[in-house]
């Protein structure tokens, strides 16, 4: 994995069934719950204790034995968890509202660039920027940005539908 577009995985250790704690390039540590991931057929060999202390790096990979979990998934889902905002939730707010990064860029008012560093985790994203993605999305401007909020019954109107 490149260092450029995601942080490296340093480290990783087993803590209690199913809950690792990952040390990251960016000097992050973050504690990462596996339980649903695991509830997976293809993880029933590591769901027992024994096997699952047996975890290691492999090549900037997590793994047991012949099975792995790719380091920038395992980064978006500690992001989450955390309660922050993961570049695959940013990607799939573009994928979801058929964007490209040029579209993107200009319905948050920042640079293609930014976006592509944002989609790409080799920025954090800022909160400021995920409420403007959801906002944007509630009210999806055609030419210009709207001069008002909806209430809040048109707010719920538009998540209804």
């Amino acid at each position: 994995m490149n260092d450029y577009f995601y942080p490296t995985l340093k480290s990783v250790k087993a803590l209690e069934p199913w809950i690792i704690r990952t040390i990251w390039s960016t000097g992050e540590t973050f504690e990462v719950n596996l339980h649903t991931v695991f509830k997976r057929k293809a993880f029933a060999e590591i769901r027992q204790p024994e096997v699952f202390k047996k975890v290691h790096l492999n090549q900037g990979c997590i793994e047991w034995f012949d099975t792995e979990l790719g380091a920038d998934n395992v980064y978006a889902w500690a992001k989450e968890q955390s309660g922050e905002v993961s570049h695959e939730m940013f990607g799939a707010w573009i994928a979801r509202n058929s964007l490209s990064l040029s579209t993107a860029a200009a319905a948050l008012g920042i640079s293609r660039r930014m976006v592509s560093y944002y989609r790409t985790a080799a920025k954090p994203i800022p909160r400021a920027i995920w409420l403007a993605c959801l906002g944007w999305e509630i009210t999806k401007p055609t030419h210009s940005l709207p001069r008002e909020l909806p209430s809040s019954t048109e707010y719920a109107a538009l998540r209804a539908a």
